[in-house]
Parts: structure tokens; sequence; C-alpha cells
């Protein structure tokens, strides 16, 4: 009996943990999108201006991407499971893109988790160009980590 509750117990964590990868990649509603404020995706506030505006100039949504490129990679950041850092690529005071050069885990199961949350931060990081960002449920340790790390990057670069 103890052989199929463990196999049971496996596969609903399988299940659930599918479960999470559809939902965050957005092929369970086709309107995620359009929340996570993906290039692309109109938002309920975009589609209300009136059509009059469009011969005035638009205010900037976001920090200006002028100026040249410039990178930094943050403090290596130890959590539960391992260690992470953040290498941070801007231009002017817009974050184009980052990446995780550094990541050490304790467990195939964490790097499993680090893998399937980093790509998700990193969407939030883009999305809200700060380092102010939502956590990855399931992944809190790691989600951690990865700000600490990149906010230090962004220190060093002198962007908020």
């Amino acid at each position: 009996m103890v052989k199929h509750t463990g196999l049971v117990t496996f596969g609903g964590a399988v299940a659930g943990f599918a479960g999470v990868l559809i939902l965050h990649s957005g092929l369970a509603s086709p309107s995620r999108s359009a929340l996570s404020g993906a290039p692309g995706a109109g938002t309920a506030a975009s589609a209300a201006k009136p059509a009059a505006s469009a011969g005035k100039p638009a205010a900037s949504a976001g920090p200006v991407a002028t100026g040249p490129t410039r990178q930094a990679t943050g403090a290596s950041e130890q959590y539960g499971y391992g260690i992470l850092a953040v290498q941070v690529t801007v231009r002017g005071s817009r974050i184009t893109d980052i990446s995780v050069p550094t990541l050490q885990t304790a467990e195939p199961l964490s790097q499993q988790i680090a893998n399937q949350a980093i790509p998700m931060l990193r969407s939030e990081v883009l999305s809200a160009q700060s380092a102010q960002i939502n956590g990855v449920s399931g992944a809190t340790y790691t989600s951690e980590a990865y700000a600490m790390s990149l906010q230090s990057a962004l220190a060093k670069l002198h962007v908020r």
C-alpha cells in the first residue's frame, strides 16, 4: 500500500506542477498577455484612450532607452537551495536584458524550479523596469535572491 501512496503523491505533484506551468505560460488564459503588459498586448487603459490624441506626441511610458549600453553583474546571493547572480544590461536608464550567469543549486529539484522561475522573473523585471517585482509562487527563495542580486547590479550602474 505504501508504494501506491507514494505513486499517487508523485502523480499529484506532477499534475500540479504541470498546471502551474500552463498557468504561467499563458496557455490557460488568452488574456494573460494583456494583463502582463507584454509587448503588443492591449490593456483596458490603452483601449480607453480617445482617438483624438493620435496627433499629439505620447508621453514616455517608461525609462528612456538612449545612451550607451552598460552591463553589471550583481552580488552572488546565497539562498536556501543554492547561489545565483544576475547580470543586467541597461541602455540609458532602461533595462534591456537580464541573465543569470551564476546559478548553482543543491539538488535537481532546485535546478528545475530555478529553470522555471528565472524566465518568469526576467519577464517581470523587463515589464516593471525595476527590481520591485512579484516573486514566483513556489520559488520564493529564488525570487528573493534574484531581486537582491538585480538590485545590486542596478546600484552598480546607478539605475534606481
